[in-house]
């Protein structure tokens, strides 16, 4: 049985993850303690036990110690890997992302495709955004050989949730082929995404959107944002996602995300921002 120590390094959950994801594939038992024992929260959160489940699942595995708060897990993975289509909701604004990434590297080595519907958060703080996943991940992904899509059904902010995100994963064909990416090389274009819901009269997503321009074209640059405006998220929110490509091929990808007040970030009036006065 593998043992692993949450709490070395960084002590996050993405230990958690990552180690739940390949434990399935070795099909070996993972023991794992002090659970994100660094953080103001340890143990499982509602994310991590959405994961550690999912990875159970789709195995046909057996788990142990998969509650909220958990510092303690014993995982005996199955010998088989499912396919088809799955759902699972995180019940709060927990990352939606977070979860595709450990469910990821699993449909890649199933035998068929793979069709998830995640329902939770999509822009949150410390954690991959929706977008990043969508134009920085899968794009990189498939330079490897692997057939990963994303698509932002509905978005979900801090504090509410109920973001839902479609992951269409195939399975590899052949061996996943290895980057090399040494250098970053110039900027030889910049993108992104001004999102915003339920905001449409204060023109949130054209404000950001265009204070985001005017510091861009200061610095020398010509970016491209697309606005986009939406009705369906379960509170107001807004997100800014900016992606760079350089000459050498790479993608760089940074978001930020805002909610109403008393979410962990409030609308700035001004939207003067220290992301975008580093851009």
């Amino acid at each position: 049985m593998i043992q692993i120590d949450g709490s070395l390094y960084s002590g996050s959950g993405t230990l958690l993850r990552h180690a739940v994801a390949l434990a399935t594939l070795a099909k070996q038992p993972l023991h794992m303690i002090r659970i994100r024992a660094k953080r103001d929260n340890p143990g499982l959160r509602p994310q991590h036990l959405q994961a550690v489940r999912a990875c159970a699942f789709l195995s046909d595995g057996q788990l142990e110690g998969d509650h909220v708060g958990s510092g303690e897990i014993v995982y005996r993975p199955g010998q088989t890997l499912k396919h088809g289509d799955f759902q699972w909701d995180i019940g709060t604004a927990g990352s939606t992302a977070m979860l595709a990434l450990t469910l990821i590297p699993i449909a890649l080595f199933s035998e068929r495709p793979c069709r998830f519907s995640l329902i939770g958060g999509l822009f949150q703080d410390f954690a991959p955004s929706a977008f990043h996943v969508q134009r920085v991940l899968a794009p990189t992904l498939q330079k490897m050989g692997a057939d990963v899509q994303l698509h932002m059904l509905r978005p979900g902010y801090v504090p509410k949730g109920q973001g839902h995100l479609m992951l269409e994963v195939k399975p590899l064909a052949t061996f996943l082929k290895p980057l090399h990416m040494i250098e970053q090389g110039a900027v030889k274009e910049i993108s992104g995404v001004s999102l915003s819901s339920h905001l449409n009269e204060a023109k949130v997503s054209e404000r950001m959107a265009n204070h985001c321009l005017m510091l861009l074209r200061e610095k020398g640059f010509d970016p491209k944002i697309e606005t986009q405006h939406d009705q369906t998220a379960l509170q107001k929110g807004a997100a800014l996602f900016l992606m760079v490509k350089p000459k050498r091929n790479c993608l760089l990808g940074r978001t930020r995300q805002v909610g109403p007040a008393g979410g962990r970030r409030s609308l700035p009036s001004g939207w003067s921002d220290p992301f975008l006065k580093t851009c």
